[in-house]
């Protein structure tokens, strides 16, 4: 049964948990409910619809927002207690630092639950839905775009008339379509019937026509003028027209562990190797693991006596995700270059960061004389003491001269900042750099995960990964920028209330 102490650091853990949980996934979701939500609400697509949509894209977010919650929360949480000096109270106690494991490694398996049970279940499931859901809207969308007597010119190089759509019928009658996708030879179609067909499996998208004629003739040559009539004639068109750009990644990550089971066998019974399905086999349990590793590292680094180690922390556990990720990444190209076995390389991120992570943690709790709190200077010091009053503020000689100030020039069109404006902004200030940069990370992090695929397969270069996040930057900026704001003043708030000088701000009369 857990104990107080245990209780006391789960209920410190899950508010911080839960808020990097929905900023870090609130944040990944930008770019698709901008680029999806947006097509779909023009189209006239109803608002529950796009609702269910937006959630089933979720769970390619919280793949990898709940290590990254986790680790920020367990430091943010150590943070808050190492500030109000509870961690020296624990160790005066006689609680040692290894006694706070049994509660973050309990967190650290209800994170490694959600986060497994995300890639291997729900994430393939959530991907099967957002295309149903989408192509269903696209066939209905298509065919109601389609309006009688109104010439349809969205399919590119395409003009389509219908005279009649029958309201209880999928097919259209009297079609006049003209194809102007070869240059200097058009050709015009005209049919008794037609529809549209669509391909959810292989993206197909193609007209169908029925019981009409195909006239083709040439600019330069209008004498020769040709007419071929047809029962049924299938007309292909780009699916980049029709289904969308924007949704879950197609390929191995969508794919149940049976499924890729059998991907193996197959790509083993036509000589291929195998192991860019057996590594993502590893990695849907290796990212799950890593939260044990997470929370190792978030009790080496989050106890500390610095009072802005809350603040820091949220950078720290974005720089040690980039790093695992890094690692993920050279440990596939390893494999790739038979290196190492592909049964391992996914394992490879857990071990470069799990043995530092034991170091510290042995370090932290077996450590000798790590000074937290210098109380006092003693009597042979030859230190500074605590309390020196700066040469400004040093008291006149005993003969009463009067203390000499400098002129102070005063300009009334510039606002003058006193002390408290100053000890404010410079609160507010460094705390909008470091939720600045690492949500800014969280982007970075994120594109590094879906162009790693390319880099792996040697499609493209690391150079031009770098050109791509210099070019990307700015809209990362215009999405971060105002929740980063807006963090840094609840934060700043938040802080000063926390610490009570709000409350002696109010005592001095100041508003």
């Amino acid at each position: 049964m857990p104990r107080l102490i245990d209780r006391y650091l789960i209920r410190e853990i899950a508010p911080p948990f839960l808020i990097s949980l929905l900023v870090f996934t609130f944040l990944l979701m930008l770019p698709p409910l901008v680029e999806v939500a947006e097509g779909l609400i023009a189209k006239g697509v109803p608002a529950p619809t796009i609702g269910w949509i937006m959630l089933t894209l979720m769970p390619q977010a919280l793949g990898v927002t709940i290590p990254m919650a986790f680790l920020v929360g367990l430091l943010v949480a150590l943070g808050r207690i190492s500030v109000d000096r509870e961690g020296v109270a624990l160790q005066a106690c006689g609680v040692s630092p290894a006694r706070l494991l049994r509660p973050i490694l309990c967190c650290a398996f209800i994170a490694a639950m959600g986060t497994l049970y995300t890639l291997v279940w729900l994430l393939p499931n959530a991907n099967q839905s957002f295309r149903e859901v989408t192509y269903s809207i696209i066939a209905t969308r298509v065919q109601a775009e389609v309006k009688p007597r109104v010439f349809y010119e969205d399919f590119p190089g395409v003009i389509l008339y219908v005279r009649e759509t029958p309201v209880d019928s999928q097919s259209w009658s009297q079609v006049f379509l003209a194809d102007t996708r070869t240059p200097g030879r058009p050709e015009i179609f005209v049919s008794e019937r037609g529809r549209i067909s669509l391909n959810r499996e292989d993206r197909q998208v193609a007209i169908v026509l029925e019981d009409g004629a195909r006239h083709d003739v040439t600019p330069d040559r209008p004498e020769q003028y040709e007419i071929h009539e047809f029962q049924r004639i299938v007309m292909t068109l780009d699916p980049e027209t029709v289904f969308p750009r924007m949704g879950p990644q197609r390929g191995y990550p969508e794919l149940t562990i049976s499924e890729l089971q059998n991907e193996v066998l197959k790509m083993q019974e036509a000589g291929l190797s195998p192991h860019r399905p057996i590594m993502e086999i590893h990695r849907k349990f290796s990212i799950p693991v890593a939260c044990f590793i997470f929370g190792l590292i978030g009790l080496a680094f989050g106890l500390s006596n610095r009072r802005d180690r809350k603040i820091s922390s949220f950078v720290v556990g974005i720089g040690v995700i980039f790093v695992y990720y890094v690692w993920m990444y050279v440990a596939e190209a390893a494999a790739k270059g038979s290196l190492v076995s592909p049964h391992l390389a996914m394992w490879l991120p857990n071990l470069a960061l799990g043995l530092p992570a034991l170091f510290f943690v042995w370090r932290r709790v077996f450590s000798v004389g790590d000074r937290l709190i210098p109380l006092s200077w003693g009597p042979g010091s030859t230190g500074r003491p605590l309390l020196q009053p700066s040469p400004a503020t040093q008291t006149v000689g005993s003969k009463g001269e009067p203390r000499k100030t400098g002129t102070t020039f005063f300009s009334p069109l510039l606002p003058r900042l006193n002390l408290l404006d100053q000890y404010v902004l410079r609160h507010y200030f460094k705390i909008v750099a470091l939720a600045f940069v690492g949500m800014l990370g969280i982007f970075y992090i994120a594109t590094f995960i879906d162009l790693s695929d390319k880099l792996f397969k040697g499609e493209t270069t690391p150079t031009t990964l770098l050109e791509y996040f210099w070019y990307a930057t700015p809209q990362y900026v215009y999405y971060v920028l105002p929740i980063s704001t807006l963090v840094a003043t609840l934060v700043t708030i938040g802080l000063i209330t926390r610490t009570s000088e709000l409350v002696v701000m109010k005592a001095c009369g100041i508003s």
